[in-house]
C-alpha cells in the first residue's frame, strides 16, 4: 500500500510539473514573439547617447578639437585623471565569450549579444551606470584575458558574463590579479550575494544558525562553486555541506566528471564519503540550493529533510522542484529564480549596486569584504515588518536596493583600502 502511495505521489508530482511546463511554454512563446519583434523594430535595446549638444562651432571646439587637447594633456601626465575627465568613471564593460549563455549553452559571441545588451540596460535603468557589451570571438582562456586587459583603459569596471566553468574561475582570478579595476564574474558572485542575502533572512524565520546547517548544493558550475565558497567564508561548516553535479555526490577520490575545482571542494566536504545520486544527500538536510536543472527534486526528497527546511530552487525556466510541490512536501521557505513566484533570487538585485559602489570610490578591486557587505545590505532592505516566508528578498524592481547595496560596497572598499584617492584637487 505504501509503495503504491509513493508511486501515485510521484505520478502526481510529474503531472503537476507537466501542467506547469505547458503553461510556461505558452507564456514563454508569447514573450519570445514580443521580444523578437521589439529587437527587430529597434535594432537591439541599447544606444550610445551624447552628454553634450553640438549646436554651434563653439560647442564643437569645446567638446572636440581644439578644446579636447587639454584633458588629453592632463591625462597623459597622470592616467588616473581619466576617472575625472572621461566616461571611465561610470562605465562598465559587460564581457562574454558566449560559451555559457543563460540556459542556451555555448551559442557564441554573435548570439550572446542580445543578452549582453539586456545586461547593459539593467545597469543603466537601476544604477545609472553606462555599460557596453563586449562579445569576444574567442574561447581561449589566454586570449580572453589578453583582450580584456587591452580594453581596460576605457572602463571603470569589468563585468564578466556567461563564461563557462571551469575556465571562468581562472579568467576572473587572473584579471583580478592583473588589473587595478573592479572585476566580477556575475554568474559567480552576483548569484552568491543574492542567495546569501535571502538565506540571512530565511534563517531569521526558521531560527537556525548558519554554522549548524546541513546543506546541499546541486550544480557545480560557476554559480554553485561561488555559492559554496561564499557560504564557507560566511561561517558555514564545509563538513556539513554536500555538493552534487550531474554525476551525483562529489566526494574525494571520485574519478568521473571531476576537475580541479571539484577536487578542491571534495577535500573540504562529505567527510563520510557518501556516494550516490542527489536523493542520497537529502536526509535530514536543512537547506537545498539548486543551480542545476529543472525537475530533479521530488516531494519525497523534501519530506526527508529536517523540520523547517529551506528550498532555493533556481534552475530556469523550470525549478528543481515547483514551489507548491515543495511546500506540500513540508518545506517552510521556498525561493526560485522566477518572477512569477515569491522570493525571486535574481542577480539584478546585486550587480548594479556592487558596481555603483565600486565606481563611486574608483575602487581598484572588488574584495570579499565588499561582496559580503553587499549581501548584508541587500538582506536589510527587507524590514522586520516586511519579513515573511514569502518575502525574504526584495523585489527586483525595488528602488531601495541599489542605493543600499552601493553604500555598503563603497564603505567596504574604503575599509579594504582598495578605494583610490580623489584626484579632483589636482585637476
Amino acid at each position: 500500500m505504501e509503495k503504491k502511495l509513493a508511486v501515485d505521489t510521484k505520478k502526481d508530482a510529474l503531472r503537476d510539473l507537466e501542467i506547469h511546463q505547458e503553461k510556461d511554454n505558452d507564456t514563454h512563446t508569447s514573450l519570445y514573439k514580443e521580444s523578437l519583434a521589439m529587437h527587430r523594430q529597434l535594432g537591439g535595446v541599447l544606444e550610445v547617447a551624447s552628454k553634450v549638444r553640438l549646436r554651434t562651432i563653439h560647442d564643437l571646439s569645446v567638446a572636440y578639437t581644439p578644446g579636447v587637447a587639454e584633458p588629453c594633456r592632463r591625462i597623459s601626465k597622470d592616467p588616473e585623471l581619466a576617472y575625472f575627465y572621461t566616461l571611465k568613471r561610470n562605465t562598465i564593460a559587460v564581457v562574454t565569450d558566449g560559451s555559457a549563455v543563460l540556459g542556451l549553452g555555448n551559442i557564441g559571441p554573435y548570439a550572446a549579444l542580445p543578452v549582453m545588451e539586456g545586461k547593459a540596460i539593467i545597469f543603466k535603468e537601476f544604477a545609472d551606470i553606462d555599460a557596453f557589451p563586449i562579445c569576444l570571438d574567442t574561447q581561449e582562456t589566454e586570449e580572453v584575458i589578453k583582450a580584456v586587459k587591452h580594453l581596460a583603459p576605457v572602463f571603470g569596471g569589468i563585468n564578466l558574463e556567461d563564461i563557462s566553468a571551469p575556465r571562468c574561475f581562472e579568467i576572473e582570478t587572473r584579471l583580478r590579479e592583473e588589473l587595478e579595476l573592479p572585476v566580477m564574474h556575475d554568474d559567480q558572485h552576483g548569484t552568491a550575494i543574492v542567495v546569501f542575502a535571502g538565506l540571512l533572512n530565511a534563517l531569521k524565520i526558521v531560527n537556525k544558525e548558519l554554522n549548524e546547517l546541513k546543506i546541499i548544493i546541486s550544480g557545480l558550475g560557476a554559480a554553485g562553486v561561488a555559492i559554496f565558497r561564499f557560504l564557507v567564508r560566511a561561517g558555514a561548516n564545509p563538513a556539513r555541506i554536500l555538493t552534487c553535479d550531474s554525476k551525483g555526490i562529489v566526494y574525494q577520490g571520485r574519478k568521473n566528471g571531476m576537475n580541479s575545482v571539484k577536487e578542491e571542494i571534495a577535500r573540504l566536504t562529505d567527510p563520510e564519503r557518501l556516494k550516490g545520486g542527489l536523493e542520497k544527500a537529502f536526509h535530514n538536510t536543512d537547506l537545498f540550493i539548486g543551480v542545476s536543472v529543472g525537475g530533479v527534486v521530488t516531494e519525497d526528497m523534501v519530506r526527508s529533510m529536517a523540520k523547517d527546511a529551506i528550498i532555493m530552487a533556481m534552475a530556469n525556466p523550470v525549478p528543481e522542484i515547483m514551489p507548491h510541490a515543495a511546500k506540500r512536501a513540508g518545506a517552510r521557505i521556498v525561493a526560485t529564480g522566477r518572477s512569477d513566484f515569491p522570493n525571486q533570487l535574481n542577480n539584478c538585485l546585486s550587480f548594479p549596486g556592487v558596481f555603483k559602489g565600486a565606481l563611486s570610490t574608483c575602487a581598484r578591486k572588488i574584495t570579499p569584504e565588499m561582496e559580503m557587505a553587499a549581501a548584508h545590505a541587500l538582506a536589510e532592505v527587507v524590514t522586520a515588518s516586511e519579513l515573511s516566508e514569502d518575502h525574504i528578498i526584495p523585489d527586483p524592481l525595488d528602488r531601495h536596493v541599489v542605493p543600499a547595496v552601493a553604500k555598503a560596497v563603497a564603505d567596504a572598499s574604503l575599509e579594504s583600502c582598495v578605494a583610490r584617492k580623489s584626484h579632483e584637487d589636482n585637476a
